[in-house]
């Protein structure tokens, strides 16, 4: 038995089975120790936005690397390309002028944001709101808070109460929402956390009219409105940078990473809204927000993150993104036709899922793929992941869709 633990995972059947073991990758493939290729359906785990084996972004990092790896960003120390990124960032964030921290994930985003919702209120005089709102079906991540946020169960089971004040509502009906900050009270509630896709949940997308349903909610009652962009931010929404910009959802926090470096470095992004930052930045205020992490806005992932963004601009890959978003339905949905598939989830941004009549076949039939050239996984309750690098190709998406009808035949 090897010594790796692999995250979520039942390890005693990969210590009987073998891990799956890659070894490189080009566009969108990877390769395995042994030289088989497979197209990647999954774009690793939603984060290989431009593809891999960008020798440029690694040519970059690598002498950033060599200049300066990394330095504190606590107190008022901070390294050049930080500040630029962050600039950057900011410019293009959902509402302009939002101040930007940075984390090593999705994880440390959605944790930033769940400190800095309650540390606000405390801070303009409201300390009574501390409650943080999910959605069934949500991940936010793992840390303390994203779990206790999760709207997926199996994610929560085993640890106890982790965190206290976190409500869970329906995933689709704002009404719900609505109800749910009545009873509790607003003056007591914190903050909504919305994936505007709901991504490791089962990739489903908001139904029409609900984004804009839920925003007004929050306004109505003052309630911070959190948009978790991990999964669909930096263009895997398609067409735009943010999904918070495509739906005009003006959000007071956007929690990112994956897309941000296309997973070449570990770095997350926390925007934050001018009026959320306000009592933070106010001259002579004396207000420490105590919080932060060692490798927040570290100068190698800050290069990796420049570079993937200037290859997504240069390359047009929000234009391909919104391709995708148009085939993948287009090329898929056929198969919702098989007996084993009880429907094909697809159409906003470059995301879809094949959920299986039979929830339990999943993880056999992300296995069986492998024989077809193609990596992917289970996800959700039953579905077949398809989130792929905006490199791909239709004709490609056209051969992972004729692999699914062979497997699930």
């Amino acid at each position: 038995m090897g010594a790796l633990w692999h995250g979520f995972s039942d390890m005693g059947a990969v210590a009987a089975d073998g891990a799956f073991v890659l070894h490189r990758g080009e566009g969108a493939y990877v390769w395995d120790t042994a030289g088989t290729r497979y197209l990647d359906v999954t774009a690793g785990l939603w984060f290989a936005n431009v593809g891999h084996g960008r020798t440029e972004i690694a040519e970059r990092v690598g002498e950033q690397l060599g200049r300066l790896a990394a330095y504190s960003g606590f107190g008022d120390y901070t390294v050049d390309v930080t500040v630029e990124l962050a600039e950057r960032l900011s410019a293009m964030a959902p509402v302009p002028g939002s101040k930007v921290l940075f984390g090593s994930g999705g994880s440390d985003s959605v944790e930033t944001a769940a400190k800095l919702a309650r540390r606000y209120w405390h801070e303009v005089g409201q300390p009574d709101r501390r409650i943080v709102i999910g959605r069934q079906k949500a991940y936010h991540g793992m840390h303390y808070a994203g779990t206790a946020l999760s709207g997926l169960p199996p994610n929560r089971e085993g640890y106890g109460e982790l965190v206290t004040d976190a409500e869970t509502v329906a995933w689709d009906s704002a009404a719900d929402l609505d109800q749910t900050i009545e009873r509790l009270g607003a003056g007591n509630v914190a903050a909504f956390f919305c994936e505007p896709v709901e991504g490791a949940g089962g990739v489903w997308p908001p139904p029409d009219g609900y984004l804009a349903e839920v925003r007004a909610v929050c306004r109505h009652h003052d309630v911070l409105f959190v948009a978790d962009e991990v999964v669909t931010g930096f263009g895997r929404i398609g067409g735009t940078w943010f999904a918070s910009s495509r739906f005009g959802l003006e959000p007071d926090i956007v929690t990112t990473a994956k897309g941000l470096t296309s997973g070449y470095v570990p770095m997350g992004a926390t925007l934050v809204a001018p009026r959320v930052a306000e009592p933070f930045f106010r001259s002579g205020a004396g207000v420490w927000w105590r919080h932060g992490y060692t490798y927040g806005g570290h100068a190698g992932a800050a290069v990796a993150a420049m570079a993937n963004l200037d290859i997504i601009e240069r390359e047009h890959l929000l234009d391909a993104a919104a391709r995708l978003e148009k085939s993948l339905p287009v090329l898929l949905g056929p198969l919702a036709e098989l007996d084993s598939v009880a429907e094909v989830r697809a159409g906003v941004g470059a995301l879809a899922a094949v959920q299986l009549a039979d929830p339990g076949e999943a993880l056999g039939v992300a296995k069986r793929l492998r024989a077809h050239g193609i990596a992917t996984r289970a996800v959700g309750a039953g579905g077949i992941q398809v989130s792929p690098p905006f490199v791909m190709t239709d004709d490609e998406v056209g051969t992972l869709a004729s692999a699914l009808t062979a497997v699930l035949s």
